[in-house]
């Protein structure tokens, strides 16, 4: 059997986060990606942890790809890299809109060579528009998206939006470029046309946002239940009593039947007015338990639930290893586990490799444009190729 998009390629100009994650995705499935990385690298390369100079972040981001260190500032490296987008199915970017064009590798010059290609840029905001120009990093976005301030109302007394260390743009945006790719490439072996997509982080968190989108258009005059965390003795858990029949599983599981006829509680749109004392409820039944305790009796009584865990914890879980979840990659310091494909099918998963920086310049240039090796002996001694060889 062949991977889903084996023959495939890919040239990958993205550096850091969403365009690194999408053009992973894409190697899992089988196509095989040409990570075009400047003298300098990608700068995740350089991104804690590290082990013996090799970033672990970086590894999880670009595992499965062949990595080709060309400068694209001198012109014998940007006819490399037109050589190279003749022969690839996919183009992936993302520089701030304008950047590909002065580097001469915009949709309308390699269409023009390749009108097959399927190409796709990642930005902020998109092409264009009164925003495209705006620096865009994921936190930027998601300040700017409504996407802080609507997680700051869901919060308790807060007096400034919360701290920002997941990407949650960054990874949305990718997975929706690759979704989008691969749609493409569907089509073009139907017509044969290539394709030219615009995929931002703005519009992917907004897409996210349904509810936060409707209740703007239509004011709501109560905010939705909250699903608070519930305290026991040594940690959290949390439970989603979302059904009559969640609710009524909760209240035998918890030992309380009586909260079934309680007044506050005897319907929905009750205990949707009276949500914060069922939660004062949960947390006093809870208060003498375990959290395992509590999430064992929950879970017996078929109550969605679930402890807080952390990320250690939670990869060590048995359903982790069950499914695969983590991936076995090798870098030049060893070896390491990735998170692996976020869904199951044939054929499909974690490359096993971080490439070094050009480690696959000679390989790339013998297998796909036929350079001899004492050509690419003269472009490494000129710093056209970079890295290793």
């Amino acid at each position: 059997m062949s991977a889903p998009l084996e023959g495939i390629k890919v040239l990958d100009f993205t550096a850091m986060i969403a365009g690194p994650y999408c053009t992973r995705l894409l190697a899992d499935v089988g196509a095989e990606v040409l990570k075009l990385e400047p003298p300098e690298g990608d700068y995740m390369r350089g991104r804690a942890p590290l082990r013996d100079g090799h970033s672990v972040y970086y590894g999880i981001l670009n595992c499965g790809k062949e990595s080709v260190c060309v400068d694209l500032k001198n012109e014998e490296g940007k006819r490399l890299v037109r050589e190279l987008a003749a022969k690839a199915d996919v183009v992936v970017e993302n520089f701030r809109p304008g950047v590909m064009q002065r580097l001469g590798f915009d949709y309308a010059a390699l269409a023009a060579i390749n009108p097959a290609l399927v190409y796709c840029s990642i930005s902020g905001h998109g092409q264009d528009g009164p925003d495209a120009q705006m620096p865009a990093y994921a936190p930027i976005v998601q300040a700017a998206s409504g996407y802080d301030l609507a997680l700051m109302s869901y919060q308790e007394h807060p007096d400034r939006p919360l701290l920002t260390g997941i990407f949650t743009a960054d990874y949305l945006a990718g997975v929706h470029a690759f979704g989008a790719i691969c749609a493409a490439l569907v089509r073009r072996g139907h017509s044969g046309e290539g394709d030219r997509i615009d995929c931002t982080l703005m519009d992917a968190l907004h897409g996210m946002l349904a509810y936060e989108c409707a209740a703007a258009q239509f004011p709501v005059e109560q905010r939705r239940p909250l699903f608070r965390a519930t305290r026991a003795q040594d940690g959290f858990l949390i439970l989603a009593p979302v059904s009559p029949a969640n609710f009524e599983a909760m209240a035998r599981a918890a030992g309380h039947p009586e909260w079934m006829s309680d007044a506050r509680f005897s319907s929905p749109t009750l205990r949707s007015r009276n949500w914060d004392a069922l939660m004062d409820e949960l947390d006093r039944w809870a208060s003498d338990k375990s959290a395992a305790e509590c999430e064992r009796a929950m879970q017996a009584g078929g109550v969605p639930c679930s402890r807080y865990y952390t990320v250690r914890e939670s990869l060590a879980r048995p359903q982790a290893a069950q499914r695969g979840s983590l991936a076995v990659v090798r870098d030049g310091a060893g070896t390491f586990m990735a998170p692996n494909t976020p869904f199951k099918m044939r054929d499909a998963g974690a490359g096993g490799f971080v490439a070094a920086l050009g480690e696959h310049n000679g390989k790339v240039l013998r297998e796909l444009l036929g350079r001899r090796p004492e050509e690419i002996e003269r472009l490494v001694k000129e710093g056209v190729l970079c890295g290793t060889r």
